[in-house]
């Protein structure tokens, strides 16, 4: 499964290059309280109405309208920890599990770096200390190239138009790790590396290190694809805490679950190839990014309308975990392809932004 492609950001490609940049962000304040953490094991959260926060009640309606003409599941906006929006569609509920797709890659580069800080691996070691040689097909001296911190940056060198399948065979040569940037799913060997340098199952040591640290619901579960990748399932308000852990910059409450010398690095341009991209998170605001299954780079913003501090992990049918640091805010969107007719056209997440902008005005 090729989790992005073009359902979830080359639908953007004509806004970027096209849209108005002028489009303002709003600059409403943003609420000074202590940030809120939801208690473990509790399905208490705590909220915040629009009115409180002085945003336009009226802009409410639309944003629903447009959520739902566009095949969502389930909304959430977080302030502070707190929730100001959480909205349900067609049939969808508080405790429904769905997948992230590819959003659920920015949960490899956690656990990748939570492994790091436990001093288990080290990102810039070569994949084949962990994996051995032979785990793919390039020859052995440009295999040895390929470090761990190459499938976090999606620089490895190897053969994006190959589908989905990880296998040995399929992971075939085409450039020297790190002069080439390539959207492939091969960033799941992560997973086998973590697994050999931990020495426990993928499941269970993210279970320890991450589910259970932030109460993320413990029904949620990793479904093993046919082509060798592992995609998270979960509730809406699991993928919430995972966005909120990400707005503190990897501390819940008191603990570092994830060390922020890490972070700022995942969440940060990785390489010198694709400005809009860290470690498997996508970052607004560059001035130029690259998209999947293609090698051109675009000018300008992912998401023209989007806040440029904006930080955002984005699966195949717009699964999708926008973090913005300047306004204390977690976005979560999880349902069917916004547009199932003419994806390649789709504008969805500048035209979602445009109006949760509205919302502060």
């Amino acid at each position: 499964m090729k989790s992005l492609l073009f359902l979830a950001l080359s639908a953007i490609t004509l806004v970027s290059c096209s849209s108005d940049d002028s489009t303002s962000i709003p600059v409403a304040p943003t609420p000074t309280e202590a940030m809120y953490y939801p208690t473990i094991g509790s399905t208490t959260w705590d909220t915040k109405t629009i009115e409180s926060l002085n945003w336009n009640q009226s802009a409410v309606q639309p944003l629903l309208d447009y959520l739902a003409l566009k095949n969502s599941k389930s909304f959430i906006i977080l302030v502070n920890g707190r929730i100001v929006m959480e909205n349900y569609f067609n049939g969808h509920t508080q405790s429904t599990l769905w997948y992230w797709a590819s959003a659920g890659k920015t949960l490899t580069s956690t656990i990748t770096g939570i492994a790091q800080q436990e001093g288990l691996l080290n990102i810039n070691n070569k994949v084949s200390t962990y994996l051995g040689n032979g785990w793919t097909t390039a020859p052995l001296a440009k295999e040895n190239l390929i470090t761990c911190k190459n499938l976090l940056s999606m620089n490895s060198g190897l053969n994006d138009a190959l589908g989905d399948d990880v296998s040995p065979a399929n992971l075939q040569y085409v450039a020297d790790a790190g002069t080439r940037w390539a959207y492939h799913n091969v960033y799941v060997k992560l997973q086998d590396v973590v697994t050999q340098a931990t020495g426990q199952t993928w499941n269970n040591y993210f279970n320890t290190k991450l589910r259970d640290k932030i109460g993320m619901n413990t029904n949620d579960l990793w479904y093993n694809d046919p082509s060798g990748l592992r995609v998270y399932w979960s509730n809406t308000r699991s993928m919430a805490r995972f966005g909120l852990l990400m707005l503190n910059k990897g501390k819940w409450e008191s603990e570092q679950i994830l060390n922020e010398a890490y972070f700022t690095e995942a969440t940060n341009t990785s390489q010198s190839i694709n400005q809009g991209y860290g470690y498997l998170w996508w970052l607004n605001g560059k001035s130029s990014y690259h998209l999947p299954q293609s090698q051109f780079q675009y000018p300008g913003s992912i998401i023209p309308s989007g806040p440029t501090d904006m930080f955002m992990a984005l699966g195949k049918n717009d699964q999708k975990i926008y973090v913005i640091p300047s306004k204390k805010m977690v976005v979560i969107r999880m349902g069917d392809a916004a547009d199932a007719v003419n994806l390649a056209l789709s504008d969805f997440d500048n035209v979602l932004w445009q109006k949760i902008n509205a919302l502060y005005q």
